[in-house]
């Protein structure tokens, strides 16, 4: 079923027309559960691997044990939950079983486990041109596919990720089974199998990207037309509803949150670099949820339950992965944010 995003509540462009040359596109991928193969776009899915091709691991975590779970009861705890929430019970009655409980525990108990040789990194995101013919990629390729190492690395306390482009027509042997870690640093950074659902739509730079004198602009029309819903963080009505979707993502504007926007560039040539990738753990807010789209409109007050939240991937604390491309070079290293 295709994913659609509701018409903005109001049409920004026509009482700030400035907006206008700052539009982007962006692709919302709209992940759901699902049982994607290696041909199909996803997220949590398995890739279109060369058999012939080293698996990619993490130099950094390399054994011989690593603190953290198993990524195996990590899927079991997940879902023993979901089945526990979904069935009726007393008022007062235990969610879970005895023995459902023991499952939920070893889920999420971090202990010392063995790894053997360094940690196989895990697939996170595979997008098909086809599937998304805005996809940025080298000439003769179709694919991009992503990976990261499943524990947090001390540059930002994030995933360390790795990109990989490639022409599909040139696997002809895949990989069928890929080597799976047997401990994972965090359990949020392992995300469930989702088919995707691409969409276009148009975003305009958040209020941290603006001009000072349109920002001023902005905040000062809000504060006349809901002097009642804002709060101490400044402009909201234009950030969450008429800026940058949220979600993951194809490109589009950076979600600047937390932090004022700084200066990023690529490492290896200091030219610009652009949003490639953003992975975020909820597809929407817990506002009015203007983003949720038109075929789950019962959930959209429901952020942090059902299709929102989909791939249980988080960020940070409900954070997201923001991965940057060199505008010069699709060899240069990536650079990636959180925020």
């Amino acid at each position: 079923m295709p994913r659609t995003t509701p018409p903005r509540p109001l049409e920004v462009t026509a009482l700030f027309p400035e907006l206008a040359p700052l539009a982007r596109t962006a692709v919302r991928l709209h992940p759901r559960p699902g049982a994607p193969t290696a041909a199909d776009s996803s997220i949590g899915g398995p890739l279109l691997w060369p058999v012939d091709e080293p698996w990619p691991t993490c130099p950094d975590h390399a054994g011989p044990s690593h603190r953290g779970v198993v990524p195996d009861d990590v899927l079991l705890r997940r879902r023993v939950l979901a089945k526990a929430w979904a069935r009726p019970r007393a008022e007062g009655a235990d969610l879970l079983t005895p023995e459902e409980r023991l499952i939920v525990d070893r889920g999420s108990a971090r202990t010392r486990i063995a790894q053997d040789g360094p940690v196989p990194l895990i697939p996170v995101v595979q997008l098909y041109a086809g599937d998304i013919p805005a996809l940025p990629r080298p000439a003769g390729t179709d694919l991009l596919q992503l990976l990261w190492c499943p524990f947090d690395h001390a540059e930002d306390y994030l995933p360390a990720v790795l990109l990989r482009w490639r022409a599909s027509s040139d696997v002809t042997a895949p990989l069928t089974t890929a080597p799976q870690p047997s401990v994972i640093g965090n359990s949020d950074y392992l995300p469930e199998p989702c088919v995707l659902h691409p969409e276009t739509v148009t975003e305009y730079p958040p209020p941290h990207e603006l001009p000072e004198e349109l920002a001023e602009r902005i905040e000062e029309w809000e504060v006349e037309q809901n002097p009642e819903e804002l709060d101490d963080i400044g402009v909201v009505y234009y950030q969450y509803d008429l800026s940058v979707a949220p979600g993951c993502k194809l490109g589009g504007h950076p979600p600047w949150s937390f932090s004022d926007p700084f200066p990023m560039a690529c490492s290896e040539c200091g030219a610009d670099v652009r949003p490639l990738l953003t992975i975020d753990g909820t597809e929407w807010d817990g506002g009015n949820g203007s983003w949720c789209p038109v075929e789950d409109a019962g959930y959209a007050g429901l952020h942090f339950l059902g299709p929102a939240c989909a791939t249980q991937l988080n960020i940070g604390r409900g954070y997201n992965l923001q991965v940057y491309m060199c505008t010069a070079s699709y060899d240069h290293p990536h650079v990636q944010n959180m925020q």
